[in-house]
């Protein structure tokens, strides 16, 4: 099934989940868990209430519908009874478990976390049950930065600079200072020429570029910080 206007609802909760885990913060990640889940529930909901002319199930009429979006439980029971080829690569228990851990993020949500582990796997899971149902593999579409996110990032570069101390002094450069190799070093050299451009030449900048820089910048953090630990 391509292009039909029933699975924009759920590709929407499931993309807005993925956006959330894409931020790593534990906000993000309860917030994913939650629009993931969601995203599951109405996927379900709006396959089994499609016309038989769709979906091609038997038996499953309004009562039935009806009785099933009452409760969660009775929507996975549902799904097991009367659409079981829709579930491959699928345990139903796992999507219970993760429910249940939804529902004390979304009733008891102040100070509890979910580990990032946990919402990628409920994730996955939630991606093979929507390219199962409707035919179409869902994934973010890549996010667009604009000038100002990339000097924010360069903001808690400059960070990771100064919070090194006296070493700054004592060290003969950013190679050495971050204990860089050659071809980091590099991109590294990549990503201030860059800014530069954006500094002085800002109209020759274009969306590619900036995208490829803000992405390269977070994952060049990243990396310092972990030669940090």
């Amino acid at each position: 099934m391509k292009n039909e206007p029933w699975k924009s609802g759920p590709k929407e909760l499931l993309r807005h989940g993925l956006e959330h885990l894409s931020f790593e913060t534990d906000f993000d990640y309860r917030m994913g868990m939650i629009a993931i889940d969601n995203s599951v529930e109405l996927m379900m909901k709006t396959y089994l209430g499609l016309p038989k002319r769709i979906t091609k199930l038997e038996g499953v009429t309004s009562k039935i519908y009806n009785e099933a979006t009452k409760s969660f439980p009775s929507l996975i029971d549902t799904m097991d009874k009367f659409a079981k080829d829709k579930l491959v690569g699928i345990v139903l228990g796992e999507i219970e478990w993760y429910h249940r851990i939804r529902n004390q993020l979304y009733h008891d949500g102040n100070g509890i976390t979910v580990e990032k582990e946990k919402v990628i796997a409920y994730a996955s899971i939630a991606k093979i049950l929507f390219e199962n149902l409707f035919g179409e593999k869902v994934e973010i579409e890549g996010k667009k930065y604009g000038i100002d996110d990339f000097f924010l990032v360069w903001a808690d570069f400059n960070k990771l600079v100064v919070n090194q101390g006296p070493k700054i002094f004592s060290k003969m450069n950013l190679k050495e200072l971050f204990n860089l190799s050659d071809s980091e070093e590099y991109v590294l050299s990549g990503i201030t020429e860059f800014r530069k451009k954006l500094v002085h030449n800002p109209d020759e900048v274009d969306d590619d570029d900036l995208n490829l820089n803000v992405n390269e910048l977070n994952k060049f953090i990243k990396l310092v910080k972990q030669k940090q630990k």
